[in-house]
């Protein structure tokens, strides 16, 4: 329970670290970075196995270059459950926010 705990307090901050690039990714506030982080893991623990498995002939024909767009995919569909968390690009926004995110996090999470 910890663990989830810290997960989603480090993908709150790497929420708001990625809001200061320029790549498109705003936040309102503190509040909504964190429930953010929360949509976005709750859509990775269940939608992620579902588009993994349909996007599996994509993920082999790419090799591997489609699970970019599907982290995009969640990445998006945050943005669009949550009122304060825009793309101010679109598509291009959620593809570079979630190669962001992923690195941050990534960054963070091995400081711990």
């Amino acid at each position: 329970m910890g663990s989830i705990l810290v997960t989603w307090l480090v993908t709150t901050i790497s929420f708001l670290i990625i809001s200061r690039i320029p790549i498109g990714v705003e936040f309102d506030n503190f509040g909504k970075a964190f429930l953010a982080a929360g949509v976005f893991g709750v859509l990775n623990a269940l939608l992620r196995p579902i588009l993994l498995f349909f996007g599996f002939p994509l993920i082999v024909i790419t090799l591997g270059l489609g699970l970019f767009i599907l982290n995009a995919i969640i990445f998006a569909i945050a943005a669009a459950i949550v009122s304060g968390f825009r793309l101010r690009y679109g598509f291009w926004s959620a593809l570079l926010g979630s190669i962001a995110l992923s690195i941050v996090n990534s960054v963070l999470l091995s400081l711990i």
